[in-house]
């Protein structure tokens, strides 16, 4: 049997780690999904006049992926070890296993769009008169707005039933985070700003976290130095 040798003060990094985590992974998340909401009309079917206009600005948000990816994975990781002995297996494998499945989702929709500007720049004529063009935005869509989202939304009711039974998160946002979930998992990519929701969740829960991790080492701070003037 391995001793626990972790100290107070290490198990005070792990939710502050999780927050930090959330908020990159939120932030680069944001950015991305902005610029291409901004440059990429939400018709798959449109000409790819945008692709001329507006290419540079998209390769840098899905540039951006998967920096966030790698945010998101800490994210996991951090929250699932804040969870520890209270971690229900059931509810930890879909967590776990919607949370790779988006980022799996997301890398792969993103890799679709990169290739699609990748060989505009190659042979832009080419492109547009052929079927790549309208097969790889029709793919990148449904994939991005469907298959994405989806598991987004199921990471997002994973999530909150494990926060209301350990009680990590406020209940008034666990509830929210109930009704945002069943939005993703019921908007059938019909929403252009759909999307947005689950970074956004992820950024107040990680800011609550943020907070709640200051909040608790200042208190802990105040009774230490309390103990020491005894």
């Amino acid at each position: 049997m391995i001793p626990n040798t972790s100290s107070p003060k290490d198990k005070l990094t792990t939710p502050r780690a999780a927050a930090i985590a959330g908020i990159i992974f939120s932030i680069l998340m944001i950015t991305s999904l902005v610029l291409i909401w901004l440059s990429v009309p939400f018709d798959p079917q449109e000409d790819g006049g945008w692709l001329a206009a507006n290419g540079s600005m998209v390769s840098l948000a899905l540039n951006l992926v998967p920096f966030a990816g790698i945010a998101f994975l800490w994210f996991i990781g951090v929250v699932r070890d804040r969870l520890g002995q209270a971690e229900d297996r059931l509810f930890a494998t879909v967590f776990l296993g919607s949370g790779l499945l988006f980022l799996a989702m997301l890398f792969v929709s993103t890799a679709m769009a990169g290739g699609t500007i990748r060989m505009y720049g190659m042979a832009p004529g080419q492109l547009i008169d052929s079927d790549l063009y309208t097969f790889g935005r029709i793919v990148t869509n449904e994939i991005m707005n469907v298959y994405t989202l989806k598991m987004a939304g199921v990471f997002m009711l994973t999530t909150c039933t494990l926060s209301l039974r350990t009680r990590i998160l406020p209940r008034w946002m666990v509830f929210l985070g109930f009704i945002l979930a069943l939005f993703l998992l019921l908007s059938l990519g019909l929403v252009n700003w759909a999307p947005l929701v689950f970074p956004l969740w992820i950024l107040l829960i990680s800011v609550h976290i943020l907070l709640a991790n200051f909040k608790r080492t200042k208190n802990q701070d105040v009774n230490l130095t309390s103990q020491d003037n005894l």
